[in-house]
């Protein structure tokens, strides 16, 4: 195991908007960061998740156009994350469904994994569902919550300092 730490590993990550499609990703990294993601907590153990790793280039033309940004066209892998609220916990006095909280976890620990692996991740939300579905052939119950593009970023590209973050004291109350 690599010595690191943990939190300069956080302070370090960043949303990345550069990839290199010519650099692919070893298929043994990749296994490490969906480990990561697999090895995430679910409410009640459920784990109601699929991880979709997207490196074909058949099906990559196929998931680009539900986001148009240009960097994105260019990602060499997409990681995506979905799931189905049948399969997740549901809180009995209201209601509740955790899919999107769970997913949310195992997306975030992949994208933890990525950046302690040296691979460039942004975390995208704003993208047509309905192109990934048809793309990929999922049901209309199949939750598609996330994706990141997993790359590397092109030569001589220079990561963006820490955006604004509000200080503790902005964000915590004791009591």
């Amino acid at each position: 195991m690599k010595n690191f730490d943990f939190y300069k590993l956080i302070e370090n990550r960043r949303s990345i908007r550069n990839y290199d499609p010519k650099k692919k990703i070893d298929k043994t990294v990749i296994k490490r960061i969906v480990e990561a993601g697999r090895m995430a907590p679910t409410s009640n153990n459920n784990q109601p998740a699929k991880i979709i790793v997207v490196t074909g280039d058949e099906f990559l033309q196929k998931i680009r156009p539900s986001y148009k940004r240009e960097w994105f066209q260019k990602a060499p892998t997409i990681l995506i994350i979905t799931g189905r609220k049948k399969y997740a916990w549901t809180r009995p006095y209201d209601g509740f469904n955790s899919l999107e909280i769970d997913l949310s976890i195992m997306m975030d620990h992949m994208i933890l994994a990525a950046e302690y692996e040296g691979v460039s991740t942004c975390w995208i939300i704003a993208f047509d569902k309905n192109i990934i579905k048809k793309a990929l052939n999922l049901d209309q119950e199949e939750t598609v919550l996330c994706m990141t593009p997993l790359g590397y970023p092109e030569e001589g590209w220079i990561k963006p300092k820490m955006p604004f973050r509000k200080s503790l004291d902005e964000l915590v109350e004791y009591y």
